[in-house]
C-alpha cells in the first residue's frame, strides 16, 4: 500500500473545483461594460464610472449571514441563505443612501460539492441582480479538516456609490424629527444562536404553525432588502437618517446615527410585533429586554425624517408594498435611545 500523499488524498479535489468554477462563471456573465475582465481572472476589474453621480463616494461593507446558515444548509435552503447574505449586506449600505454596484463572495467548505457551490453562486448572483448590482468575482475554497464535510461558510463584500452631496449619515437629524419603523418580514439574520438553542431544549416548537407556515419555514424566510422601496426617495433628500436593525435591536443601532445633542424616544406600545417573536419569547421564557436586544421585533429599518415629510414617505413606501408606521421621535439628549411604554404581546 503506497504512502504517497497527493492533494486529492489530503481532501482537496482540484478537478472537481475547476469543473464547478466553469459552471459558476456562467452565473456572472454580464453585459455591463464596466466589468472589463472575465470570471476566473485572478482579480475583478470594474471601471469606476457611475452615471448621474457627480462626486462619487465609495461605500464598502463585508457581511456574513451568521449561524442562520447552519440551519439553512441543514434544510437544503441553499438559495434562501444566499438572499439572506446579499439582502443584509445591501441594507447596510443603502441606509447611507448608496446604490449597490458590485459584490465579491467567499465560499468556504469542508468538501467541494459541485452541485451545491454552483447553486450558491447562482443564488448570490440572482439576489444581486434583483437589487440592481452584480456578482463579479470572489473565492471558493475547499478546507478539509477546517470545516466538516457538508458544511459551508458564506461571506460577501459589496461596493456601493453615493454622491457626496446626498450621503445619508444622520448629521441633519434635529429635535422634533419623527422616527418611522419599516416592517421586517421575520428574524432576518439575527438571533439564531438563541433560536438554535431553543430548538435543542424545546424541540416541540417545531410543531408551531405561523400563518400557514411551519416554524422552520418562518425562521428561514430570507432577510428582506429595502433598496427597491427606498431608492426613489434618495434624490428627494427627505431622509435624514436610517438604521438597519440587526443585533442589538433598535437601541443598539438607531443610536449610531444620532448627532450630538439628540436622543431618540421609542414608544414600545406602537411596535407591531410579529407572531414568531411571541412564540420564541414564550417557549424560551425570554425577557422583554433580551427580546429587544436580540431581535428586530418586526422593525427592519428605522428612518428619521422631518415631520412634514413623513406622510409623503409613508405613501411612497406603501405604493412599493412596504409597511411603515411612526414609532418615536427625536428629543434632546446624549445620543441614546430610550424606550417608553410596554410591548403589546398578542
Amino acid at each position: 500500500m503506497s504512502n504517497e500523499l497527493s492533494y486529492e488524498k489530503s481532501g482537496v479535489n482540484i478537478d472537481i473545483a475547476d469543473a464547478a468554477k466553469k459552471e459558476m462563471a456562467e452565473s456572472m456573465i454580464t453585459s455591463d461594460s464596466r466589468v472589463i475582465n472575465r470570471p476566473g481572472a485572478f482579480a475583478s476589474l470594474f471601471e469606476a464610472r457611475f452615471e448621474g453621480v457627480e462626486n462619487p463616494v465609495l461605500v464598502l461593507k463585508a457581511e456574513e449571514p451568521g449561524s442562520k446558515q447552519l440551519l439553512a444548509f441543514q434544510e437544503d435552503k441553499v438559495e434562501s441563505i444566499c438572499y439572506d447574505l446579499i439582502n443584509h449586506l445591501i441594507n447596510d449600505i443603502i441606509v447611507m443612501g448608496a446604490k449597490p454596484e458590485v459584490v465579491l463572495d467567499i465560499i468556504l467548505c469542508g468538501k467541494m460539492e459541485k452541485n451545491v457551490v454552483v447553486r450558491i453562486v447562482r443564488g448570490i448572483s440572482d439576489a444581486c441582480k434583483e437589487q440592481d448590482c452584480l456578482l463579479i468575482g470572489g473565492e471558493t475554497s475547499e478546507q478539509p479538516r477546517v470545516l466538516p464535510e457538508g458544511e459551508y461558510m458564506l461571506n460577501a463584500s459589496v461596493l456601493g456609490v453615493v454622491d457626496k452631496s446626498r450621503i445619508i449619515d444622520g448629521s441633519q437629524i434635529k429635535i422634533g424629527d419623527v422616527v418611522l419603523a419599516l416592517a421586517s418580514n421575520g428574524l432576518h439574520t439575527n438571533g439564531y444562536s438563541l433560536v438554535r438553542k431553543l430548538l435543542e431544549t424545546r424541540p416541540e416548537i417545531m410543531d408551531e404553525k405561523i400563518e400557514g407556515e411551519s416554524f422552520m419555514e418562518t425562521i428561514l424566510r430570507p432577510h428582506k432588502c429595502y433598496y427597491q422601496e427606498l431608492k426613489n426617495l434618495f434624490p428627494q433628500s427627505v431622509i435624514k437618517g436610517m438604521a438597519h436593525i440587526t443585533g442589538g435591536g433598535i437601541a443598539g443601532n438607531l443610536n449610531r446615527i444620532l448627532p450630538p445633542g439628540t436622543s431618540a424616544r421609542i414608544e414600545l406600545d406602537r411596535m407591531e410585533i410579529m407572531k414568531i417573536f411571541e412564540i420564541i419569547k414564550n417557549y424560551g421564557q425570554v425577557s422583554d429586554q433580551d427580546m429587544l436586544k436580540t431581535f428586530n421585533m418586526g422593525v427592519g429599518i428605522t428612518l428619521v425624517a422631518d415631520k412634514n415629510d413623513v406622510q409623503m414617505i409613508r405613501q411612497h413606501l406603501q405604493t412599493k408594498g412596504c409597511e411603515s408606521y411612526i414609532i418615536g421621535e427625536i428629543i434632546e439628549g446624549d445620543q441614546q435611545v430610550t424606550y417608553t411604554g410596554e410591548l403589546n404581546w398578542q
